[in-house]
């Protein structure tokens, strides 16, 4: 590296933002993740140790995936050599292969992959690394912020262990905020900034775990604060509220958040909690899910878990799903809180759920018997000489509009299959089949006095 390069370098990391400039380069300086880089613990001996397996780091943003790769990339004898799955392609990654086997033949030193957001890459870009990894010439380091069960190809994840990072607390981040205003070298320690406890309180909450929302947010409420006749920047809470502008809601509709917030969702409905209903709701609509994927899980969840305690629930379910299509978002967002809080606050009961899954299996399962010869209709001749509709009651012939007969093939006769529940209209439904089952059993008696 020439003089020039050296200086461009220099500015390069003087001008990064706060959250750059902060990135830890020791284990010793990093924040979180106890459960893995603690003291004793597996990964951090690992680091330590230089003897690495392949992995993928996966955890949400700003939890320190990537700050944990280039604490490996300082730490190890390896070359280390780093790509983003955004920008390179499999032409990339052959060089970089082709690089580690001559450095590897040359000097007997390894090589770690490390492939920011893993998860963009295809199968095909995934397949060109996995022989290099299988064999040795290359240790690969994954990042994702996606389930890696999902997005990472099993023979790929098969030869790698997957690490967990958790989101980082709020008194973590609070210790990663005090560090860069004290921080002389790298942070805010030169230009004397005091945070008030409100505003730090806030920078917190909202920065929703991610650290690097944090830092950097810091970082533009400090600059754009004019200094006071001491020279010290006073950070208020209107500052930083400024300087966020709003939550950064970290969400992907394809990915794991999509569907842990919507079990929330369902799951908040099925306990009859409003509240937490309207919240993971909220959650889902603000950070831009489709409003008709969660009106099609409404609908699901008034037949799963109302069913028949609430007929109505169904109907309110698909009113939303109209609305949504009539006025759009965000007025139609309302239409979902409405019907999402009827459903929360609706009897429950999982019967017509429970009745359809033994129907499922007796289906699959039992005899595929045909229609009995009474319950079929004679359209032709032939038909009805054969015995089609033969000896068929009308039910509307007999009192009560009730009659018994067999509606089942011979090797079912008898079995029920739907059991109301006693919550809402489905005490009326098992009253009133209680009801009916004494008037054919009354019938069904007389019948055989009479024959």
């Amino acid at each position: 590296m020439d003089m020039f390069e050296k200086q461009f370098e220099e500015l390069k990391k003087k001008e990064a933002p706060l959250a750059a400039r902060m990135r830890p380069t020791t284990l010793g300086e990093f924040v979180g993740q106890e459960h893995l880089v603690g003291p004793g613990r597996v990964f951090r001996k690992a680091i330590e140790s230089g003897q690495l397996p392949s992995m993928v780091l996966w955890g949400p943003p700003g939890s320190g995936k990537t700050t944990l790769a280039f604490i490996i990339a300082n730490t190890t004898a390896s070359h280390f050599s780093s790509v983003s799955a955004v920008t390179a392609g499999v032409a990339d990654l052959r060089r970089i292969i082709a690089e580690a086997k001559e450095r590897r033949k040359l000097y007997q030193q390894k090589t770690i992959l490390f492939i920011d957001e893993i998860h963009r890459f295809n199968k095909s870009q995934q397949d060109a690394v996995l022989p290099f990894v299988e064999d040795g010439t290359i240790t690969l380091i994954g990042a994702t912020t996606e389930n890696p069960s999902f997005e990472v190809i099993s023979p790929l994840l098969s030869r790698a262990r997957v690490f967990t990072l958790k989101p980082l607390t709020e008194e973590e981040i609070g210790a990663i905020i005090r560090g860069a205003l004290q921080d002389k070298e790298r942070g805010l320690g030169n230009i004397s900034v005091e945070i008030e406890d409100d505003a730090l309180k806030q920078l917190i909450t909202v920065s929703n775990s991610d650290a690097r929302i944090a830092l950097n947010a810091l970082e533009l409420a400090a600059m754009t604060t004019l200094p006071d006749k001491d020279g010290k920047r006073h950070i208020s809470l209107p500052i930083i509220e400024d300087a966020l502008q709003h939550r950064a809601l970290f969400y992907d509709r394809a990915g794991e958040q999509h569907y842990d917030l919507i079990s929330a969702l369902h799951k908040s409905l099925r306990d009859s909690n409003p509240d937490a209903t309207l919240y993971w709701l909220a959650r889902m609509l603000e950070a831009g899910e489709d409003p008709l994927y969660i009106a099609r899980r409404l609908v699901r969840a008034a037949t799963e878990d109302i069913g028949m305690a609430d007929p109505q629930a169904l109907v309110v379910a698909m009113a939303a799903q109209q609305a949504i299509h009539f006025i759009g978002i965000p007025e139609g967002n309302l239409a979902l809180a409405e019907a999402a809080v009827y459903l929360a606050t609706a009897p429950k009961s999982n019967a017509l759920y429970i009745a359809y899954s033994r129907l499922q299996g007796e289906v699959k399962n039992g005899k595929n018997e045909p229609v009995p010869l009474h319950l079929r209709n004679a359209v032709t001749r032939l038909m009805k000489d054969i015995g089609y509709g033969k000896d068929y009651k009308y039910a509307h012939d007999f009192p009560g509009h009730v009659v018994e007969q067999q509606d089942l093939p011979d090797s079912l006769k008898g079995r029920r299959f739907y059991f109301p529940g006693e919550l809402g209209y489905e005490r009326q439904v098992a009253e009133r089949l209680k009801t009916w089952r004494t008037i054919k059993k009354t019938s069904g008696e007389n019948r055989q006095k009479t024959g």
